[in-house]
């Protein structure tokens, strides 16, 4: 099995001087760094997919930093953007993280601030693609019960007992009881309490879409 690559953080910056500098910087800790003189090439070519997050400055030739935040929450690309400015004011600020900016740093860099800022990041975004994964998942799973057995998962997140769930679907308790052990093993849980956590919020949107309007 291919061992995952490490996160990749994206630097943006029209200054080499200043790529050059914080690569090394960000190499210390650790993290990949691949950097881009302008905001319009990194957006054309950069791996939506990949686990990391991105540095930025906020002023440069071409398409700013602000523009490309806002391509960015438009294409719904999920990293968190780190951005920079020689030039801070409390405006530019509010306008970053209004934009969708995790944080924002004021040049010259501390060195300090920026891998705490960076190391953050990129926690929170593999946080955030492993709860994406895990929905993905779960929703994967739910979609392969039958409608019978939604039926009964409906009635075990209400509350009901097999001989409850038997008489609301004219079933014998014995077929309720298939239908509740087949269904436990599609999902993959191994208690009632795993069960509700993981599949009430589905049963509940279910029953949202299946109900007729002006209900």
């Amino acid at each position: 099995m291919t061992e995952p690559l490490s996160p990749l953080i994206h630097l943006i910056d029209d200054d080499e001087a200043v790529r050059s500098a914080l690569s090394l910087l960000i190499g210390t800790v650790g993290l990949r760094v691949h950097t881009w003189p302008d905001a319009q090439r990194f957006i054309d070519g950069f791996d939506r997919q990949g686990i990391g997050a991105i540095v930025m400055d906020i002023r440069m030739p071409g398409l700013s930093g602000l523009a490309a935040l806002d391509v960015m929450v438009a294409q719904g690309v999920d990293q968190p953007v780190i951005v920079l400015t020689g030039h801070g004011t409390v405006e530019l600020c509010r306008r970053a993280f209004k934009s969708g900016a995790a944080e924002f740093l004021e040049k010259p860099v501390d060195d300090d601030q920026l891998i705490d800022a960076l190391q953050t990041a990129v926690r929170q975004h593999v946080k955030s693609r492993q709860r994406l994964a895990a929905d993905r998942h779960t929703r994967e799973r739910y979609a392969q019960l039958s409608a019978r057995e939604k039926e009964v998962l409906g009635l075990i997140v209400a509350g009901l007992t097999n001989k409850e769930m038997a008489r609301a679907l004219a079933l014998s308790p014995r077929t309720v009881e298939t239908h509740r052990a087949h269904l436990f093993a599609k999902l993959e849980t191994e208690s009632l309490a795993q069960l509700i956590r993981g599949y009430a919020a589905l049963v509940d949107d279910d029953l949202t879409i299946a109900a007729p309007r002006g209900q």
